[in-house]
């Protein structure tokens, strides 16, 4: 990317910061070249604060980090648009975003959006917490019982039974699919890329 950090006197590039899954918009932010390599390089949003006069990740105190999954130039080189992961509250008064808005896609992706919570800040009690802390052969045999479960309530009649064992196992199938760096938007591009290769 060839980004103009010279076209304004401060050296400074507006950064649109966008939800990946619903987006909203969340926040506008300023970054340097430091910080944009930072970001670039951690794969979390890092601005440079006009206020602090330094570099700033978003989240280093309240640990609300935006998670970078995309990150685009605009025509004029001098403007970014990052689309991003936020794990929690975007907004320093706990807005979702600074435009005072609610920022909700689908229930899997706020609830995606818990489960990383309890990855990156895992609390005591925390069941989903305790299963990141017993590592990925703790995780896929959880999901393996589920799938079971779910196969067993199949075989019958029982709708309410049936659906809760699939709630079940689709839960934990979020679980395993954090715990290997992925989400439901990686596996949706996977089955766009199939059908694009069948259709």
């Amino acid at each position: 990317m060839n980004l103009q950090f010279n076209k304004y006197a401060d050296g400074l590039v507006p950064a649109i910061i966008q939800d990946v899954d619903t987006q909203k918009v969340l926040m506008l932010g300023f970054m340097n070249a430091e910080a944009f390599q930072r970001t670039r390089e951690e794969k979390r949003v890092t601005f440079f604060s006009r206020s602090k006069k330094r570099l700033w990740t978003k989240g280093e105190e309240s640990g609300h980090f935006l998670e970078v999954k995309q990150i685009a130039l605009d025509c004029d080189e001098d403007t970014l648009l990052i689309q991003v992961k936020p794990l929690g509250a975007v907004c320093h008064t706990g807005a979702d975003t600074c435009w005072n808005e609610v920022n909700r896609g689908s229930f899997l992706a706020e609830l995606e959006t818990i489960i990383a919570q309890r990855q990156t800040q895992p609390s005591e009690g925390s069941y989903v917490a305790s299963l990141f802390k017993s590592g990925i052969n703790k995780i896929a045999q959880k999901v393996g019982e589920e799938a079971v479960e779910t196969i067993i309530e199949a075989k019958d009649s029982n709708a309410d039974l049936f659906a809760n064992e699939a709630a079940d196992l689709l839960f934990h199938y979020l679980i395993l699919l954090r715990a290997k760096g992925m989400g439901l938007k990686d596996i949706e591009q996977v089955l766009r890329l199939r059908h694009g290769k069948v259709g």
